[in-house]
């Protein structure tokens, strides 16, 4: 089977969570499947590294820009579908929500949210119409539609009207080398977040709640890794405003090996969001050993169970007395730094390569 990969929307260091996701499930993909052959369709931004080396991968580079997503979007919809047919594709894999509506192969379209329904308020004014159509007949046109969690798969339904018989849940996996983490951590007192910089983040309520509770821990320090997003400026402001110049640094992207590095350091790990299609940077926290506190929101609640604190994202109050409990009762501490390797464990890329090419094969024939 010649399957295509619409890459198109990846601009590296820009699109958060979306750029570990196709990079781990083309890695996976590469280990479990050296039956089919894979076409990878990247933009000018992207390079031949995105691509797994085996001989069945093959990268097929587009002359379009992706960061003037105008561009972007109608390459997309007039010369991908030219594209695939010139190279035979037989079925299409859109991992970054968006599909050629016209298309001349079954298609597998991946949903990691429905932000633009479930929080309109959130996005610019002249991209919600964009989202609105283009979401909405990528979702009707594939065949098949793959969500991150059981929550996307709920929001699907109910936005979309889509029937269980076209919709798959299937979860994201956590690196293997998250793990090797725990075994080297030397925590430093501050406190880590790894977060797109949002307004659904809630990262406002985490500033609010941390200067509460550098009133009692004064030497600690708040880390903020994360693309610098819409709601950067209000942030900058609010840290300013708070008195919270010198403890609370927003570094923007950074490469792996440096995340690796803060999570080996960071006492523990803090995420506050109000809105997630997965929640990624939670899994990864406690695959690395570090204990770990999250918004009681699904699909976090599930992802996490026991093994981090949960607690209303709304109540900045509660989310200071979770940073209490995480750095001061080492009972805690040590219990969920042993239970969040043991939970992560259960969540692999290799098993979502599985379901993501179970879903390929069954849509195509």
């Amino acid at each position: 089977m010649r399957i295509g990969v619409n890459a198109l929307y990846l601009i590296p260091g820009a699109v958060g969570g979306t750029e570990t996701y196709l990079r781990a499930l083309l890695n996976a993909l590469a280990e479990i499947d050296a039956a089919n052959h894979y076409l990878v369709f990247t933009n000018r931004e992207t390079g031949a590294g995105l691509v797994p080396r085996q001989a069945n991968f093959q990268h097929v580079p587009q002359a379009v820009h992706a960061v003037f997503r105008p561009a972007r979007i109608l390459w997309e919809q007039a010369v991908l579908p030219l594209a695939a047919a010139r190279t035979h594709v037989e079925v299409m894999l859109n991992p970054g929500f968006t599909a050629p509506l016209l298309c001349g192969c079954p298609q597998v379209t991946v949903f990691h949210d429905l932000q633009h329904k479930r929080h309109p308020e959130y996005f610019r004014w002249f991209d919600l119409p964009v989202w609105n159509f283009f979401l909405y007949w990528s979702a009707h046109l594939s065949r098949l539609v793959l969500a991150d969690s059981e929550a996307t798969a709920a929001d699907l339904r109910h936005w979309y009207r889509l029937p269980d018989a076209r919709l798959r849940v299937v979860p994201l996996g956590v690196a293997a080398d998250f793990f090797d983490i725990a075994q080297r951590r030397n925590p430093e007192p501050f406190l880590l977040a790894v977060s797109t910089l949002h307004p659904h983040k809630n990262l406002d309520g985490l500033l609010r709640a941390f200067a509460g509770f550098r009133e009692e821990h004064p030497g600690f320090r708040l880390i903020v890794c994360g693309i610098h997003g819409f709601f950067t400026s209000e942030l900058l402001a609010l840290r300013e405003n708070l008195g919270l110049n010198d403890s609370v640094e927003f570094p923007g992207w950074i490469p792996n090996k440096d995340l690796h590095h803060l999570y080996a350091r960071a006492c523990a790990f803090v995420y506050p969001s109000r809105f997630e299609g997965f929640g990624l940077p939670v899994l990864e926290a406690m695959a690395a050993g570090v204990p770990t506190a999250c918004s009681s929101i699904e699909p976090l609640s599930g992802i996490a169970a026991d093994a981090a604190l949960q607690f209303d994202p709304d109540d900045p109050g509660a989310i200071a007395a979770a940073m209490e409990r995480l750095v001061s009762d080492a009972g805690l501490r040590t219990r969920l730094a042993n239970a969040g390797p043991r939970r992560a464990s259960q969540f692999t890329w290799r098993a979502t390569a599985e379901r993501t090419l179970q879903a390929l094969i069954q849509a195509k024939d």
